[in-house]
């Protein structure tokens, strides 16, 4: 084994302003965000303002193209660029594959080429072909906390110094002095996620690991970087005039040095992080030592925890 952990989990709630990270779209002058139906911690139906898991994974994966970038790893043509057809997009590459039935050879060559794909998954569809990649990396949707989170909708207007045209004025452009409605929401995000570390650069249909002990490090530590830089800055829309407060991140990482994977609780539940220390406590009951849990009450502490894993990694 590479890496002293094969799996990672985070639960946490990020307190989070203001914010408009997530929206389905328009109706006439009103901008909608994203809201859901949900059971809460008492077992209560309600609807709350949400972050799609979606959306999480985007950030995260614009800032693995950053670290990668940055640290020379292996891209394919596509992720170079942040294509979102990643490898497909990589004509030359595709030209390689042989037979399209080798599935397993095919995916190695995936690994081999390109981090990218590698971590966060592809499904390969040039040349006829129907070839999966799964991801190492799974994200839940951020949701908000029912009792403590809000979404309102404020009022805006284009300013028009002639103030003598009204909206979209007479050739239908984008002029005169435009009223919309924007949304803002405020509140606390119940978080879950969780990285297969042990799967990076592993082929799901040879059973093996298939690039260099060195190179599966440098990918798992790129990868806990881009999941550590995800919640000190989340992207999404309207960042240019609704850039988010981020208040506070408080929850459990916790690590899997074995099969067993790392146990997450939704922090919709009040007590999570009881709940969570009880599960290791059980767990290694039966696995000596397999689970280890670190709890963290603010951002700083969150990021030293990550730090400290990715410093472990090698």
């Amino acid at each position: 084994m590479s890496v002293p952990f094969q799996s990672l989990s985070i639960s946490g709630l990020l307190t989070l302003d203001m914010h408009a990270l997530n929206n389905e779209g328009a109706e006439g002058n009103q901008l909608q965000t994203r809201m859901v139906h949900i059971v809460d911690g008492e077992g209560e139906p309600t609807v709350v303002n949400a972050i799609s898991g979606d959306m999480l994974k985007h950030m995260q994966a614009e800032h693995l193209h950053g670290i990668a970038v940055e640290k020379g790893l292996p891209l394919c043509a596509g992720c170079q660029k942040f294509n979102a057809n990643r490898i497909n997009a990589d004509s030359d590459f595709i030209q390689t594959l042989g037979d399209k039935n080798a599935i397993g050879e095919t995916v190695k060559k995936v690994l081999q080429h390109c981090a990218v794909d590698d971590l966060e998954g592809v499904l390969i569809t040039q040349g006829g072909r129907s070839t999966p990649r799964k991801s190492t990396v799974e994200f839940g949707w951020m949701i908000g906390l029912p009792d403590k989170t809000r979404t309102e909708s404020y009022f805006h207007v284009k300013f028009d110094p002639n103030r003598g045209q009204g909206s979209g004025g007479e050739s239908g452009a984008n002029l005169g002095q435009n009223i919309f409605y924007r949304p803002a929401s405020s509140g606390e995000y119940a978080v879950v996620m969780n990285a297969e570390l042990s799967r990076v650069g592993f082929n799901d249909v040879e059973r093996e690991h298939q690039i260099p002990v060195e190179a599966r490090k440098e990918r798992v530590k790129a990868l806990l970087e881009s999941v550590l830089l995800t919640f000190i800055k989340p992207l999404g829309a309207h960042r240019n005039t609704q850039f988010p407060h981020i208040l506070n991140f408080t929850g459990v990482v916790s690590v899997s040095a074995s099969t067993v994977p790392a146990p997450t609780v939704s922090p919709l539940k009040k007590n999570f992080s009881e709940e969570l220390l009880s599960i290791q406590e059980q767990l290694n009951r039966l696995y000596p030592e397999a689970i280890t849990t670190y709890e963290y009450s603010s951002q700083a502490e969150f990021t030293k925890i990550m730090v400290d894993l990715i410093e472990q990694v090698g």
